[in-house]
Order: structure tokens, then C-alpha cells, then sequence
């Protein structure tokens, strides 16, 4: 057996000698290997303060929030996102304290994603969330577009409603791992 040490740190083990672009190949496979072991979604349980929703992220989220216009009426909008595995992760809640506008306000957080990557609308499509509210407005979208500044993106989100708050739960990067929005979009849920 030879040892064929890589500049990334890695060692791979081969039958015979290796020189040149296959001892290149080599590293760059291990080093593939490798980096793929590395945890790059660090998922944990998370309720944000008054939100109702508990949810799983990848990643520490950080909160923010803000006075915005939304479906008719001007409402505090709380923001818990985080950046990881090349995407930004995020949880945006609202109470709308009026039953008359929780659809608008639904409808209104789904033309904003679009909107936000200058994407075609699309029809969103059910995916329930265990204790939400049913509402005609809810569901999940998959878009695609650019961002402001030019760079191709891909969004995920689902907007759903539990009494007069309304969520919208998103996934935003360049490529979006599946397995992961899969992960995250499943693991929200209401307490009964």
C-alpha cells in the first residue's frame, strides 16, 4: 500500500503509485469525502419568543423586528433567521389581531417572496403544519429568480396561519438542498 499525503490534509491509501492529475483527482475526492462529514447544518429545537411555533434550524438564529404594512394593517413583524449550508434560513411571524386579514395578510407574504427574487408567481401547494389554522391563502412555493444584485437564487417558503398570526417559514440560497428543506419545513409545528 502507498500513502499519498494531499495538500488539504487528507491521505489516501492506494495499491500502486499515483502521479500527477490522478494524485490530483484523488485529493480532491478524499477532500470531497471529507468536507461531506463535516456538519454544515447544526439543527436544533427552537420556539421563538411569542410566535407560538416551534421549528428546527440548522443554525443559532438571530432576531429582529420591525413595524410593516401587511394585509391592510400596520403590524409588528418578527424576523428569527440564520445563515447555513449556503442558504439563509428563516421564520418571519405576525400577529394580526384581525381575523379579516389573516388571508390578505398570507397572500401578501407570498407575492413579497416572489417579488423579492423577480420571480413568475406560482400556485402554492398544500403542506400542512400540525396545529395551524386551515386558511385558503396557506401553502408552499417554490421559486426561483434572481436576488437585487444579479446572483441567481432558488426560494422555498410556506406561509400558514394558527388564530390571527401568520408565518412565513423560508429557505433562500443559490441551490437549495432538498434534504434539508424537507427537514425544516416538516419539523414545524404548534403545541396543542
Amino acid at each position: 500500500m502507498n500513502r499519498l499525503p494531499c495538500p488539504s490534509g487528507a491521505t489516501v491509501l492506494t495499491q500502486r503509485p499515483v502521479h500527477g492529475a490522478l494524485k490530483a483527482g484523488l485529493c480532491i475526492a478524499a477532500a470531497a469525502l471529507l468536507g461531506a462529514c463535516a456538519p454544515a447544518l447544526d439543527w436544533r429545537d427552537v420556539r421563538p419568543e411569542g410566535a407560538l411555533v416551534q421549528l428546527q434550524l440548522p443554525c443559532k438564529p438571530h432576531g429582529q423586528s420591525r413595524d410593516v404594512q401587511l394585509g391592510g394593517a400596520r403590524v409588528n413583524l418578527a424576523l428569527h433567521a440564520c445563515a447555513a449550508g449556503a442558504a439563509t434560513w428563516g421564520l418571519a411571524a405576525a400577529d394580526m389581531v384581525d381575523p379579516a386579514l389573516v388571508g390578505p395578510a398570507l397572500a401578501e407574504l407570498s407575492a413579497a417572496a416572489a417579488g423579492n427574487l423577480a420571480a413568475k408567481p406560482v400556485p402554492r401547494q398544500p403542506l400542512p403544519v400540525t396545529g395551524a389554522t386551515p386558511n385558503a391563502a396557506s401553502g408552499w412555493q417554490r421559486l426561483s429568480g434572481r436576488l437585487p444584485d444579479g446572483k441567481p437564487a432558488q426560494m422555498q417558503v410556506l406561509v400558514f396561519a394558527r388564530g390571527t398570526w401568520v408565518y412565513q417559514a423560508s429557505v433562500l440560497g443559490e441551490k437549495i438542498d432538498e434534504a434539508a428543506a424537507q427537514t425544516f419545513f416538516a419539523s414545524l409545528r404548534f403545541s396543542p
